[in-house]
């Protein structure tokens, strides 16, 4: 392992320069394929965190006052710097994170797609007005920036979630302070590098590293605004609680048990290809990966001998090279444990293990933090397999008599993410659709997160707050309505408005 001394350590971006940090402690960076060190990031506490703070407190009042179209501008050149630099972002993603190129790409176009909607700011700002709406009096609504907002991302999606909210927040007119995962700094580094390139006046856009002191260090600042965070549901909570006691806005995403039910009438083949992309797509680390499998009635279960032989041909290895496999490693060894220690579990209390991934090798990368594509069948529901997010390549699979015990399965849940079903019949599906207590829903479609024009609308313990990340209501979290009513007196015929 490299000593401490000759890794790459990671500098905060402060006031629109990089500054290099010393006498702070450390954590590794790994490239997950290896299990190599190939970074340190420097872990902030309260000074830190001040600073960036007061950098974006000082450049409010001018971004405030910057005509939208102006901000627009900016993300029009920071779009065009990611298409020129998409490729080598990719790449990062997959060389720190451990997806495939193809999900790195994945990860980045969805980003990609919030900048697009971020550069349409002088429409999305637009406001109402209502003349006349009294006799002789109008009302009018403009919206105005907040201020100082953050936002606190997780690993498993290291440029997509962070471009979820700064992109949106800037262009609304507020500056920002960036805290990405400590686990995954790379990727926010050079989407900073990037976003400086583009014309932004400097301290508009601040990036911070650390852990849990430099995040609560941002919970309670007064001079934060507005806090936007992705992780589990008990720091979710966590936050929420922090963050709006001491007088933030708050979007906290937490995280989720997602559903997916497979009717009687549903296609084997595409139905078997839409949930090995979503229970192992990115080795199950997302909050929308399909975990819990519903299969209805003898026929439903048609789906399980196609499913168990494709998760065991699904190829695991190194994603920092050129040949690709079909999925990469987990974020670290210790959340491999974890996740092997879940199945164990499991199968100790009687569920049968129907593809095994927990002994996978990785000849030339033995070092790295590899998992298989594991099928769990006959999980019960008091199970920790049943309850729990997982956050690995995992499914359950759970045999359901009707479509009425299905849907009563997944409402069960306390979260409330996603949840999918795959069938020919539209009665089905619109009763599913109707009836299923999950804010983003796919109907034959696996992962149904929304583009970037619609929110990320997660339910019960899958979300704290009140406006979603995403679309229409990304705009309403970073702006704050102004009303304003008039009317106008004349003095006489005489008023020189009347000549």
């Amino acid at each position: 392992m490299p000593t401490s001394s000759s890794l790459p350590r990671c500098p905060y971006f402060l006031g629109g320069e990089w500054s290099p940090v010393s006498g702070l402690p450390t954590s590794p960076v790994f490239n997950s394929s290896t299990g190599e060190v190939i970074a340190e990031v420097p872990m902030a506490g309260v000074a830190e965190v001040d600073q960036a703070v007061r950098a974006a407190q000082a450049a409010f009042p001018g971004w405030a006052e910057t005509p939208p179209s102006e901000r627009a501008r900016v993300m029009f050149k920071f779009r065009a710097k990611l298409e020129q630099h998409f490729e080598e972002i990719a790449r990062l993603i997959s060389r720190e994170h451990g997806k495939t190129l193809a999900e790195s790409r994945g990860d980045l176009f969805r980003g990609f797609e919030v900048v697009e909607l971020a550069c349409a700011a002088p429409t999305l700002l637009t406001g109402e007005l209502l003349p006349n709406m009294a006799r002789g009096i109008d009302g009018e609504l403009a919206r105005h920036p907040l201020g100082v907002c953050v936002g606190i991302t997780p690993f498993n999606f290291p440029a997509m979630i962070p471009l979820w909210m700064f992109p949106l927040a800037l262009v609304c007119g507020n500056t920002f302070v960036l805290k990405p995962s400590e686990r995954v700094p790379l990727t926010a580094q050079r989407l900073a590098e990037l976003l400086a390139e583009s014309g932004l006046p400097k301290g508009v856009f601040n990036l911070v590293h650390g852990g849990k002191e430099a995040v609560e260090a941002l919970l309670t600042h007064p001079l934060v605004r507005a806090v936007s965070f992705v992780g589990s549901t008990p720091v979710a909570r966590a936050v929420h609680l922090t963050a709006s006691t001491h007088g933030k806005r708050v979007q906290a995403n937490g995280g989720a048990k997602n559903y997916i039910v497979v009717m009687p009438d549903a296609d084997v083949g595409k139905t078997v290809e839409a949930v090995m992309n979503a229970a192992f797509g990115c080795a199950g680390e997302r909050c929308m990966a399909g975990s819990s499998l519903l299969t209805v009635g003898d026929r439903g279960r048609a789906v399980m001998p196609d499913l168990i032989k494709a998760a065991q041909s699904l190829t695991v290895g190194r994603t920092d090279v050129e040949a690709q496999p079909g999925m990469g490693a987990v974020i670290t060894a210790a959340h491999r444990e974890r996740v092997r220690g879940l199945v164990d579990e499991g199968e100790r209390a009687g569920a049968r293990v129907v593809a095994d991934g927990r002994g996978v090798k990785v000849p030339e990368a033995p070092n790295g933090f590899y998992l298989g594509a594991t099928i769990v069948e006959d999980v019960r529901t008091e199970m920790k397999l049943a309850q729990e997010e997982v956050f690995g390549p995992v499914l359950n699979v759970l045999h359901m008599n009707g479509l009425d015990e299905a849907i009563e399965m997944a409402n069960r849940s306390s979260y409330g993410n996603g949840a999918a079903i795959f069938t020919r019949s539209g009665g089905a599906a619109r009763e599913f659709k109707q009836r299923v207590r999950a804010g983003m829903i796919g109907i034959n479609v696996g992962v149904p997160a929304p583009m970037a024009m619609f929110p990320f609308s997660g339910w019960n313990e899958s979300f704290f707050g009140d406006l979603h990340m995403q679309g229409r209501s990304g705009v309403l979290f970073y702006t704050q309505p102004k009303v304003t009513t008039s009317r106008w007196f004349a003095e006489g015929e005489g008023d020189i408005w009347r000549k």
